[in-house]
């Protein structure tokens, strides 16, 4: 093993590997193509921004991982992972991007040598980082495999987080406890948006309690006034002015891990059916809490939430939080676990969610949420110490 700075022991990663070859044995899945980064660096250590381009970590029936990728990438895999050299594979760089060869071409030439060429190979088919030429290249150059879907297959290995994977995850929390801090300090109005995204950046990277913060997988979602109606804009030069309220989806994140939160401002006196909203969702977020309990399921905390709405005559047609942990760009979540009703997906100790009950009017946005830990035997532990209050500066 190279000498290098695990974020975990050899002993959780060898935990990791058991857990997702008995999930692959459950789904008769021989060899498993592990695309999304964030899995790729949960079974192995690695991490790296190289998700562009092709890249893998093969799960063989025994034996280490092989990590596959590009060979300047292949450097990182060494330096980053536990994973002995024979172990890590390149393709050459005039594969990348090329539009006559694909580089799975070759993956299909290195399943051949381990001896899987006629194995049944799962795929993690809807996946941001694996194309429908990935899976045409390797359906022809291996014609006896047989391909499932495995996507989201370790992903669920991954909903019941650690205790260092709860420290990371604590970290960020106190990253993100100074991101808002920084905003409630800063925000005023005449101040141009991109000013404050850079207060906002400059509070993630430089962290808290001696810990530096890592890049976010989202950028800050801060949209103001009329264009806060949409969940998902960013920011632009433009001003903050009185008479308008921003809400501020952002996330601290320590080694890939991350605690999103949300809060909002509003400059000047905020308009009535706002304050309503706001009301509804704190004691709709605060119901959900006390319901977020080991054994209750993800569809009864968003039950408990939406009641709330109902009772004070809104609608929201949107899921209300989902799973979270480690993740690289373009999303925060670990996409297994909704809170949605009707997911009966069953609360266990230790999984963690981003609690996101978010309100969108007409020409305003709401946002309160909360990264939770599912407890041994109480309500949902918030990570971060944020008051939840619509924050209004005049």
């Amino acid at each position: 093993m190279p000498d290098i700075a695990l974020p975990f022991s050899i002993a959780e990663y060898q935990d990791r590997l058991v857990k997702t070859r008995a999930a692959m044995v459950r789904a008769n899945i021989d060899v498993l193509v592990v695309t999304d980064p964030a899995n790729m660096s949960w079974l192995t250590g690695y991490d790296g921004w190289s998700f562009y381009v092709h890249q893998a970590v093969i799960v063989l029936p025994e034996g280490e991982p092989l990590w596959w990728g590009r060979p300047m990438d292949g450097v990182g895999a060494r330096m980053t992972s536990y994973l002995a050299p024979e172990s890590i594979h390149s393709y050459p760089d005039h594969y990348v991007q090329s539009a006559t060869i694909h580089p799975y071409q070759l993956m299909a030439v290195l399943l051949r040598q381990y001896g899987h060429s006629s194995a049944r190979i799962g795929l993690e088919m809807d996946n941001y980082y694996f194309t429908a030429k990935c899976f045409e290249t390797l359906r022809l150059e291996l014609p006896d495999a047989q391909f499932s879907d495995a996507t989201a297959l370790v992903n669920w290995q991954r909903a019941v987080k650690s205790e260092q994977e709860l420290i990371y995850m604590r970290r960020a929390a106190r990253i993100v406890e100074q991101m808002h801090q920084r905003i409630r300090d800063t925000a005023e109005d005449g101040l141009p948006k991109s000013t404050l995204i850079a207060e906002i950046y400059d509070a993630s990277l430089r962290g808290a309690d001696g810990f530096g913060g890592d890049y976010p997988s989202i950028v800050p979602l801060t949209p103001s006034g009329t264009d806060a109606a949409a969940a998902h804009l960013t920011w632009d030069d433009r001003p903050l002015r009185r008479g308008e309220g921003t809400f501020f989806e952002i996330a601290g994140c320590y080694r890939r891990y991350h605690c999103p939160m949300s809060r909002t401002i509003y400059l000047g006196e905020p308009p009535a059916d706002m304050l309503r909203a706001g009301e509804a969702v704190l004691e709709g977020l605060a119901d959900g809490l006390e319901v977020a309990r080991p054994g209750n399921t993800c569809g009864e905390v968003a039950d408990a939430f939406f009641a709330v709405l109902a009772k004070h005559g809104i609608e929201k047609n949107s899921r209300t939080g989902y799973a979270v942990g480690i993740s690289y760009p373009p999303d925060w979540g670990e996409r297994t676990m909704s809170l949605r009703p009707g997911d009966q997906s069953i609360l266990e100790p230790n999984m963690t969610f981003h609690f996101m009950p978010g309100l969108w009017g007409d020409d305003w946005g709401f946002e309160v949420s909360e990264t939770i830990r599912i407890t041994e035997d109480g309500p949902a532990e918030c990570l971060a110490d944020v008051g939840r209050e619509l924050i209004i500066k005049p």
